[in-house]
């Protein structure tokens, strides 16, 4: 280990949190860091090809499940968080020396919280993205450091809509990474965003709501709400009245 390495603690999980962490530990030379620790977030959705524990056991790094086990680290430069699944109390985030940073699936302030995918796609949204910013208490709120912006396909499913935002952010994370540790960074903070941007902020039982589809609306309608909530493994959407789930049979058969 480099004496003037930088200390990093990894937070993450899903494919994105897996190939951003596999960067890191294949370039802790040319990035100057140590990575000490991981804190996989683990999901029903959990894929063994893409297992942070077995990753962390190739590179013989310390995994740990309790966000409290971060209290145990002393002279902890980074913690840096890719789909992790727990929030971070303020004496978690500032275990972080130097920074805490988080990168979210879509573009800030926008689309904070979860199921962002599928909000754009309901609210017709033309273009998305992919940001880094800084971590704080507030839900996906801290100063933007970095981002990505791309546009929607026309008649774009939430798994299309999802695969690309996990392409893009895992070229943004490789991207600015470098620069995140070497101090490079330009924060912008949110609220000065606002000011020219839509800003907002969905809660993780929102989509419950999204996936109840009034067979009585117009052809347009019923298709976009279906695009954005249907995406197997998931639960499919529902026809409000009659409670039927709804599949691909169904949307095709809409004029």
């Amino acid at each position: 280990m480099d004496e003037n390495s930088k200390q990093v603690v990894f937070m993450g999980g899903k494919q994105v949190g897996y190939t951003c962490l596999k960067y890191l530990l294949e370039n802790t030379h040319s990035l100057s860091i140590d990575v000490v620790g991981v804190f996989e977030s683990i999901t029903k959705t959990s894929s063994d090809e893409f297992s942070i524990g077995a990753l962390c056991q190739e590179y013989e790094i310390p995994i740990f499940n309790n966000c409290d086990d971060l209290l145990t680290f002393n002279n902890l430069d980074f913690i840096i968080s890719v789909q992790y699944g727990e929030i971070l109390k303020k004496r978690h985030i500032d275990q972080a020396k130097e920074m805490a940073i988080n990168a979210h699936m879509a573009p800030l302030p926008e689309y904070r919280g979860c199921n962002q995918f599928s909000f754009a796609i309901v609210d017709g949204a033309k273009e998305f993205g992919t940001s880094i910013h800084r971590l704080e208490t507030s839900i996906d709120g801290g100063d933007l450091i970095a981002e990505r912006r791309f546009k929607i396909p026309k008649d774009c499913f939430v798994q299309q809509l999802h695969k690309i935002t996990v392409n893009e952010t895992v070229a943004l994370f490789k991207e600015e990474i470098g620069d995140i540790i070497k101090g490079n960074v330009t924060l912008i903070p949110q609220s000065e965003l606002a000011k020219k941007r839509n800003s907002g902020f969905h809660l993780r039982n929102e989509i419950d709501h999204l996936k109840r589809i009034d067979n009585q609306w117009a052809a347009e309608k019923k298709k976009r709400y279906f695009r954005a909530t249907y995406f197997p493994p998931f639960s499919p959407p529902v026809e409000v009245h009659s409670g039927k789930a709804l599949d691909m049979d169904w949307y095709n058969s809409i004029s």
